[in-house]
């Protein structure tokens, strides 16, 4: 990926962000490499933030465990030496619907598409490997504690939203959004240039993120700054 990278930023002129791997790991060869070590070759190779998943969802959980920060974890020690606005944590939730608040020791919402059985709450369970497996860290805490651990930027995806078409997770954004003072990137759902007017003036997201209608060019980026024209704050460049 470093080649990759190198070859990107020559080339691109917008902010690059990474992730993937982004941890202590030890090579065949029994090296040793911090993710703070990671982390530096991926910003020398022209990254400009690097982003952090199913690792932080561990680190928030040992966190939880211990009931304090290690100074050690790969967000503090990034942030640290990088700055905040250099790490950004992905967050994968999935919707687990529960009866009422008190159901679980997670933060729920009470929500405007009822689940499978009439349940009127829910909660986000964050995932880890891709969204293979859940864990018991909602992610509203997670982003909360994130936050106090470092971190600049939340990318804010949704499982059950993603490659649907059908737009935004509007009750999660806000959800995390209004526990946390960085910025939350909505992502997961866009299908047309009207989720983002929708999410820009539902939410207080700072920035909206699509992949899949861009790439297959079911809406132009430019089509999607002539929707938001007059009507939301936008960079025209």
């Amino acid at each position: 990926m470093l080649e990759v990278l190198e070859e990107t930023s020559k080339n691109v002129f917008v902010p690059l962000t990474i992730g993937g791997g982004i941890r202590d790991y030890t090579d065949k060869g029994g090296q040793h490499y911090s993710a703070l070590q990671v982390a530096a070759e991926y910003f020398r190779s022209g990254a400009d933030k690097i982003s952090i998943g199913s690792d932080a969802v561990l680190i928030v959980e040992e966190m939880l465990q211990s009931g304090k920060a290690t100074g050690l974890s790969s967000i503090e020690q990034i942030a640290r030496v990088y700055g905040n606005q250099a790490v950004v944590i992905s967050i994968d939730p999935r919707r687990v619907y529960v009866q009422s608040p008190e159901a679980v020791p997670h933060r729920t919402i009470a929500t405007a598409f009822p689940g499978p059985d009439g349940e009127r709450f829910c909660w986000y369970q964050c995932t880890i490997r891709g969204g293979r497996e859940g864990r018991e860290v909602d992610a509203i805490a997670l982003a909360i504690i994130c936050e106090q651990l470092g971190a600049g930027e939340i990318l804010l995806n949704c499982i059950d939203k993603d490659g649907t078409n059908s737009g935004f997770d509007l009750e999660l954004i806000n959800a995390v959004k209004g526990a946390v003072s960085i910025p939350v990137i909505a992502s997961s759902g866009a299908g047309n240039a009207g989720h983002f007017l929708e999410v820009f003036t539902a939410t207080e997201a700072e920035a909206a993120l699509a992949a899949g209608i861009f790439h297959r060019r079911q809406v132009g980026i430019a089509e999607v700054k002539e929707a938001l024209a007059g009507k939301v704050e936008i960079r025209r460049g």
